[in-house]
């Protein structure tokens, strides 16, 4: 707290009021420690009142419209990972947090998974609790605006050429969402799929009982599900479609358009040579009102007849079956006596002989190529909308694996950690460096997804959590019997993040509980390991903040803009934290001019540097700042400081 600052005063100790709504201006600062007292004078009145107070009684704060300008303050980190990536955890209200995280990465992020509040008119949420109770007339539309403004965020954030927004819900809401994210991204491929989350289900007084949520996914650019190797519950065995090896298809169509007038010129004989069997000669198509092929000695000729008798015809012209019997994608079955029957390998299922999903290990006779095959308990597919996991319990392995790993402290409703895994692998499994934000991050589940990715194929990708630090109403309740309130170090511990959050992404990566204990159990299913071994990855805990434009402009806030210009450049290696004494630093990753009159050793520095991503230039001349531009390698973004921060990362209270 400074002079001029604007502050309100806080309610007494033990009430739940709103106190005092006036804003009053810090006129002078004394005394010392616990003792420190501010004086203050009322702001915006035609004969302000003064008056004295307590600095632990005194809140800053933004008046409506006032610009303000995010910092991050360090709380923390978790170092296991040598030369890694950090994933971040922002400890804040997370609309002003996503404001921010437009200056660090705007159009950069390559998935976002949220799980945001599902509007029950339960008390485990701050909108719920302060704003939105279970009764009021307007709930649905208020989550809705709470919802709208996030997003429209999020879209600024998302690659637009690939990346995918995945949001959960049940059914209090999935109706109102799906028609925001189609109002909010016109242009995203959107789709909905069923999760099973609860097989022994929760009962719903006067109706069913509820097992599944919903998840929605946005897809934009080029972003689709991929296909990946599935255990047996992702996809169906019975027909052809998910039969886990090369599937064989009848040369004769069958179908639409499977008679011989709707294509006259897929109608002529193969001849078969029994002997092998084996196809000797492909014929021509047989004129109009001919149905008999020329007979062959030795050989049988075969044409396009259906089951009921009627003239049919192939799927390839003759041509093309001769190209595809020399690539061995032809194959005969059946016999002399019960017929002869030609199975072909379609343009789909011969892709994956020349992706190598399957080895190729001979011919047989008849040349068709014979391919390995793969364990019958996987399939490489892309699944459908109906998911039925066994893994995606969130009883089993979301509330009972947290309680494993946090010892006695609880999180409502935590998502299945394998559930979060598997819904990113389909759209980052192919993208080692991808960068994952989860801004309703709750108790951290996402990042502790990601970094279990990262193992199984030895990936960077990165984590970025947001989330509050909000105290449960049973908690806060008991909190304010103590004396206590929000600020309080002995309230704040208990909060959402502080008790939470970052325990758990900090345990997950140790292999320790809060108490220091290894985590008991195993993970399972795709990477079995012990808890206990950890993850080779880093993290670093932060608090959002807020600097006057003042502070910003005259470089007296830089310890806090720090971690943005570290988190813009990859949040990898060392971050400048103070202004350098000569002028301008390197770091792993980005370099600050602080001095321009050090700008040619600091060009010649930035040029033998590899790995170099930005260079952040302090000045506010706009024709120097080019100039210095200009002496940069290409490959090395160059962006001008604070004329970048102050423009673009400014955003009014209340816009």
């Amino acid at each position: 707290m400074r002079k001029g600052d604007q502050v309100r005063l806080l309610p007494p100790r033990g009430s739940t009021g709103r106190g005092d709504q006036r804003l009053w201006r810090v006129t002078a600062i004394s005394g010392t420690g616990d003792a420190r007292r501010a004086a203050l004078e009322e702001a915006g009145a035609d004969v302000p009142e003064t008056r004295e107070a307590a600095l632990a009684d005194l809140v800053v704060v933004a008046a409506f419209r006032d610009l303000i300008y995010p910092g991050l303050v360090s709380t923390g980190k978790v170092e296991r990972g040598g030369d890694r990536p950090f994933h971040t955890v922002i400890n804040g209200e997370n609309y002003l947090a996503l404001r921010a995280l437009t200056y660090t990465h705007r159009g950069k992020i390559d998935a976002i998974y949220i799980d945001p509040p599902y509007n029950t008119g339960a008390k485990d949420w701050k909108y719920n609790n302060d704003f939105v109770e279970a009764d009021d007339a307007y709930r649905h539309s208020k989550w809705l605006a709470m919802m709208e403004r996030r997003l429209r965020l999020a879209r600024e954030l998302l690659n637009p050429d690939n990346s995918v927004l995945i949001v959960t819900i049940d059914e209090k809401e999935y109706l109102r969402l799906g028609l925001l994210l189609e109002q909010t991204f016109a242009d995203a491929r959107i789709q909905m799929t069923s999760s099973m989350v609860n097989p022994a289900n929760v009962a719903r007084p006067g109706g069913f009982g509820r097992n599944d949520e919903y998840l929605f996914f946005a897809m934009f650019g080029r972003a689709a599900p991929e296909k990946l190797l599935l255990s047996r519950d992702w996809v169906s065995s019975k027909g052809r479609t998910h039969t886990g090896n090369i599937r064989w298809d009848l040369l004769r169509r069958s179908g639409t358009n499977a008679a011989r007038t709707d294509r006259p010129g897929l109608f002529y004989p193969i001849y078969i040579d029994p002997a092998v069997p084996r196809i000797a000669q492909v014929g021509d198509p047989l004129p109009q009102g001919t149905s008999a092929s020329e007979e062959i000695e030795g050989l049988v000729a075969l044409l396009p007849i259906r089951r009921n008798g009627t003239e049919g015809n192939w799927q390839w012209y003759p041509d093309t079956l001769r190209k595809r019997i020399a690539e061995g994608r032809v194959r005969i079955g059946g016999s002399l006596e019960k017929g002869f029957v030609i199975y072909i390998l379609k343009n789909g299922e011969y892709g994956k002989i020349q992706r190598e999903e399957f080895k190729v290990i001979g011919k047989e006779t008849d040349g068709s190529l014979v391919v390995e095959q793969k364990d019958a308990t996987l399939v490489r597919a892309i699944p459908g909308t109906q998911w039925r996991i066994s893994s995606h319990d969130a009883t089993q392995y979301g509330s009972r694996l947290l309680g494993d790993i946090m010892s006695a402290r609880r999180f409502p409703f935590p998502k299945s950690l394998y559930a979060v895994e598997d819904s990113l692998r389909f759209f980052i499994a192919n993208k080692p460096n991808a960068t994952i934000l989860d801004f309703f991050a709750g108790s951290g589940t996402t990042a502790h997804a990601v970094m279990r990715l990262n193992r199984q194929d030895g990936g960077r990708r990165r984590c970025i959590l947001v989330t509050n630090n909000e105290v449960g109403a049973d908690e806060q309740k008991a909190l304010r019997q103590q004396g206590l309130r929000p600020g309080d170090p002995e309230w704040e511990q208990w909060g959402i993040c502080e008790h939470i959050t970052k325990p758990r992404v900090r345990a997950a990566i140790t292999g320790l509980t809060p108490d220091g204990e290894p985590i008991p159990g195993d993970y399972k299913f795709t990477d079995e390991f012990p808890m206990a071994e950890g993850f080779a990855e880093n993290a670093e805990f932060f608090t959002l903040t807020f600097e006057s434009p003042v502070a910003v402009d005259h470089n007296l806030a830089f310890a806090r803009i720090a971690p943005l210009l570290w988190l813009r450049a990859g949040s990898e290696g060392r971050r400048i934290d103070a202004l350098p004494d000569a002028g301008f630093a390197l770091a792993d990753t980005y370099a600050l001019l602080a001095d321009l009159d050090a700008a040619a050793p600091f060009c010649a520095a930035v040029a033998a540097a590899p790995g170099l991503r930005i260079a952040y230039i302090v000045t506010d001349d706009p024709g120097r700042f080019q100039a210095v531009a200009r002496c940069l390698p290409a490959g090395v973004e160059p962006l001008r400081l604070y004329e970048s921060y102050l423009t673009n990362f400014q955003f009014a209270n209340g816009d």
